[in-house]
Parts: structure tokens; C-alpha cells; sequence
């Protein structure tokens, strides 16, 4: 699954882990702050963050995107010289960067529409209140045209990144596919060996690298929101049954999170291994019919009853489990929506904020606790996951065990 594409899979990810957080804890400590020593400028402290394109071109940003150059060139240089074998390298490695580099710049746009929701509510308020000011119509044109401007960036970024990873999703199939085939001799006895290399294959890629964005993502988004959120906290002085708290808006996120995160993970527990058996029902039912099309004393109808009885009892217990999964998951994802609002209600009745500072809140609230509560968005693609992991890594085995066979033979 991993060591066709990968080079030296264990570590490979474990040393992309680790530069990975070096590299974040030397920006965080010291690096950010080299950029206008090197020549790349800087803004003066305590001035607002640009609203529209002038956000990912300042000082900071422009220093940022040669920093995340240089260790990516340095980390995949060593990667070339330790594994120059890897057929895949500038797709598995290169293409892995750009992908996270991708992901981290179309969480900085989502950052730069929140520093745009700012103004244009304020505006908004101010033309809705009874107030002296006048607020003209180009005020809302030139808002709504620097959203345009903004709202343009994503979808390049979001276009460009979507045709690159159905390429790098292929390519990974394409590595599996050719490892599997390569070993077809060993491999073609195996039960549901076409439906490992065909079907399996593809999802795997497909799914594996669709979680790895969203982690890469939820992951990205926590750093990008939370200072933020910290910094929008001042405005909050107390929450709703237990008052004033250090950092309101965040502890508040962090806590809302944690408990979908269990509640899902608890109720959910039996789902993976329902789903890997079913797969292995749903096999043999197939495999029968297959013999049943060259071999008339296969596939009578007892047996075809019987395995038809085994798939129907699975899934009838698989659907079981999801009726009060999707129970939990139902109750948590409608009381989601109400509960930014509830712990805002001393805040909004003692007229703390204003309209566009309550959407800031909102909408960078809604962004942390999107990231924290991954588990409970992706439930659901991490069990399918999980089930054809386990066929695959099961299918790995018997090609092992195999080879195994094979070689005492020959000595």
C-alpha cells in the first residue's frame, strides 16, 4: 500500500513529521521574525491586516513562502539522496509538499475572508442603524469587489489543487497496481485478488489521500484560527453557567469538540469491524456466483441462500449500529450549529460587540471547531478506510506467506 509509492514508508513519514515540526517551532520561535533582516521587509507593529489581495503579498507572507521553499528543498533532497531508487519520488515526495503548500494557502484565503466580514458588517450595521453617517452604495460595491477578488483566488487555488491531486491519487494507484501485478504468480490464488488490485487499490488511494488533505487541513486551520480566536476572546467576558473564564472562545471550542470527538468515537466503536466483515461476505457471495458462470455444480440455489442469508444478517446489524450512530451524530451536528450563539448570549444583550466583529467570531469559532471535530466529520470515510486497510494488509500477508512457501520449496 505504502512502499510502492513512498520510499522507506515508516521512515519517510516519521522524518516528514519531525521536520515538520521543527520547521514549525523554528518559525514560531525565532524565523519569522529573520524576514526583514534577509531583505523581505516587515509591517509595522499594530497595523491591521490588509482586507483583499494586498493580504498574501505582505512582508510576512512573501518571507513565509521562501521559508516553506527552503525546507522543502532541503527535505527532499536528503529524500533523493537516501532512496534515488524511488520510481515515484517527485510525485510521492515533491507532490506531497505541494499539496500541503496548497492546502496551507487556501486556509490563509479562508483567513483573509474573515478579516473581510469585519468591515463589511460594520458597514452594514452602520447603514442599517439610525445614525448620522450616510453610507453610500460604492462602499458595499468596493467591499463586494475586493470579496470577488478574494473569492477568485480560492477557486484558482482550489481548481489547480483538485486536477494535481486526481493526478497524484492515480499515480498511487498506478504504484499499487503495478506492485500487486508484479507478483500475479503468487497473488492470482488468493480469494478476491481481482477485487484487491482493482477495487481496492483505487478507494485506498482515493480515500487515503482525501483524509490526509482534511487532517492536513484541520491541521492548518488550527494554526491559522486560533491566534486569532485567542485575539477575539478579549471582546468575551463570560460564558453562560460558568462566567468568566482565561480565553472564553477558545476553551469553549476545545470542550464543545472533545465531546462530539468521544461521543461519536464511543458510539461508533462497533461500525469498522461490521464494515471489514461485510466486505468478506459480500466476497464470498461474489466469488460463488464467478464459479457458478464456468462450473455447473456451483452456485445452486442452498448455497447461493446461504451466503445471501450471511450478507443480509450483516447488514442488517450494520444498519443497527448506524441508526444510533447517526442518532448521536444528528443530535451533535444540529446542537453544533446553535451553540457559537449560546455562549455569545452575555455578550451580545450587554452590547460588547458590533455586527461585524459577531461575524468575525463566527465564522473563525465555526473554522477551530470544524478542525477539532475532524473525527466526527470524517467518521464515516475513516471506518471504510479502516475495512479496506484490513483486506489489503490481509491481502499483503498471504502474498508473504507465499513467497515464504515458495522459497523453503525451492531449497
Amino acid at each position: 500500500m505504502f512502499q510502492s509509492f513512498f520510499p522507506r514508508p515508516v521512515i519517510f513519514f516519521l522524518s516528514a513529521i519531525i521536520w515538520t515540526i521543527v520547521a514549525v517551532f523554528a518559525w514560531y520561535g525565532f524565523a519569522s521574525g529573520l524576514g526583514s533582516s534577509l531583505g523581505f521587509g516587515s509591517t509595522p507593529e499594530g497595523t491591521p491586516p490588509p482586507i483583499g489581495l494586498g493580504f498574501f503579498v505582505t512582508p510576512e507572507f512573501l518571507w513565509f513562502y521562501a521559508y516553506y521553499a527552503l525546507f522543502t528543498l532541503v527535505f527532499c533532497g536528503v529524500w533523493k539522496v537516501i532512496a534515488p531508487e524511488q520510481r515515484w519520488y517527485l510525485w510521492s515526495v515533491l507532490g506531497s509538499c505541494l499539496i500541503i503548500f496548497c492546502t496551507y494557502f487556501s486556509v490563509q484565503v479562508s483567513v483573509a475572508i474573515n478579516h473581510w466580514r469585519r468591515p463589511f458588517g460594520d458597514l452594514l450595521q452602520t447603514a442599517l442603524d439610525n445614525s448620522e453617517r450616510q453610507v453610500e452604495a460604492w462602499e458595499f460595491f468596493s467591499l463586494m469587489f475586493t470579496f470577488a477578488q478574494i473569492a477568485a483566488i480560492w477557486m484558482g487555488v482550489y481548481v489547480v489543487t483538485r486536477f494535481f491531486v486526481s493526478h497524484y491519487v492515480f499515480r498511487w494507484r498506478t504504484a499499487m497496481n503495478d506492485y500487486y501485478v508484479s507478483k500475479w504468480n503468487n497473488v492470482r490464488h488468493i480469494e478476491g485478488a481481482s477485487q484487491r488490485i482493482q477495487e481496492d487499490t483505487m478507494r485506498f488511494a482515493s480515500i487515503a489521500e482525501g483524509l490526509g488533505v482534511a487532517m492536513i487541513d484541520a491541521v492548518m486551520t488550527l494554526i491559522a484560527f486560533l491566534p486569532l480566536l485567542l485575539e477575539l476572546s478579549v471582546h468575551v467576558e463570560e460564558l453562560p453557567l460558568v462566567g468568566a473564564i482565561p480565553a472564553p472562545l477558545v476553551t469553549a471550542v476545545i470542550f464543545w469538540s472533545l465531546f462530539g470527538t468521544v461521543l461519536l468515537a464511543v458510539v461508533g466503536i462497533k461500525l469498522p469491524g461490521l464494515e471489514f466483515h461485510n466486505q468478506r461476505v459480500e466476497a464470498a457471495y461474489r466469488k460463488e456466483l464467478v464459479y457458478g458462470e464456468d462450473y455447473e455444480h456451483r452456485a445452486d440455489p442452498l448455497s447461493l441462500e446461504e451466503l445471501f442469508r450471511n450478507v443480509r444478517r450483516n447488514y442488517f446489524k450494520l444498519y443497527f449500529h448506524y441508526l444510533y450512530f447517526n442518532i448521536a451524530r444528528g443530535f451533535y451536528i444540529q446542537a453544533d450549529g446553535m451553540y457559537t450563539y449560546l455562549i455569545l448570549i452575555p455578550t451580545i444583550i450587554s452590547k460588547r460587540i458590533t455586527y461585524g466583529v459577531l461575524q468575525q467570531i463566527l465564522t473563525a469559532f465555526n473554522q477551530v471547531a470544524n478542525s477539532f471535530q475532524f473525527l466526527v466529520s470524517s467518521w464515516s470515510t475513516i471506518i471504510e478506510l479502516m475495512s479496506i486497510y484490513k483486506r489489503l494488509q490481509g491481502f499483503e500477508a498471504a502474498i508473504a506467506q507465499r513467497e515464504q512457501e515458495e522459497e523453503i520449496a525451492q531449497n
